[in-house]
């Protein structure tokens, strides 16, 4: 009988499967990229010093990432995967409520998890931003997430009238990353609460039909 692959995934080291290392070396190089991406620059970050920060080797790398942009396009992902997660507790927080509250509570999180983390700003707002057309369809395709993940959101809380939030919420989005990035980046800005409730009342104004 042949003797399994050494890369076969039940292959253990130290304890650890090869899919477990496989993850924190994954996760490793994500923070490096969060980092390197995030203060310095995508263009000016080599794969060689993406690996210096990961304290991992080049062979490490290409077993996990094709180019520079797939490591990009994954740390743009997660940064957004985290927001998600943390509006969506937020909401869940607060129990039974009114649009308002839920509004307030969502913004508030968002801006928390992004806007309060220069390297998170600069890598969702500016980095990503035409890389490569792949890049380019990942960052297109989250914008379409993020305005049916603020439909979805918003829609369960009791008050809330507007049938249709396909346009309304897409709009939405867009004042959001506008006002966020311009925000998160200003030597001299309005307090946080003022943000908190320009966008809260924006997406209000989108959750209740005017019309009923």
């Amino acid at each position: 009988m042949p003797s399994p692959s050494p890369d076969a995934p039940s292959r253990c080291y130290a304890g650890r499967s090869l899919a477990e290392r496989r993850a924190e070396r994954r996760e490793r190089f994500q923070e490096a990229g969060l980092e390197l991406f995030g203060t310095l620059g995508f263009s000016s970050v080599t794969v060689s010093a993406l690996c210096a920060e990961a304290g991992l080797s080049r062979r490490q790398f290409y077993e996990e990432y094709s180019s520079r942009e797939a490591l990009l396009a994954e740390v743009y992902d997660k940064i957004q995967e985290h927001a998600r997660k943390t509006v969506v507790d937020a909401v869940r927080a607060l129990g039974e409520t009114n649009p308002r509250e839920a509004a307030r509570a969502a913004m508030s999180a968002y801006i928390d998890t992004i806007a309060t983390d220069s390297r998170a700003i600069r890598c969702s707002f500016i980095e990503v931003v035409g890389v490569s057309s792949e890049v380019e369809r990942r960052r297109l395709a989250g914008r379409v997430t993020w305005a049916r993940f603020i439909a979805d959101t918003i829609s369960t809380i009791p008050g809330t009238t507007r049938k249709d939030f396909d346009y309304a919420a897409t709009a939405f989005i867009g004042a959001l990353t506008s006002v966020v990035h311009r925000w998160g980046t200003a030597q001299e800005r309005p307090d946080r609460s003022e943000i908190v409730d320009l966008l809260s009342d924006i997406l209000v104004h989108i959750a209740i039909d005017r019309t009923d």
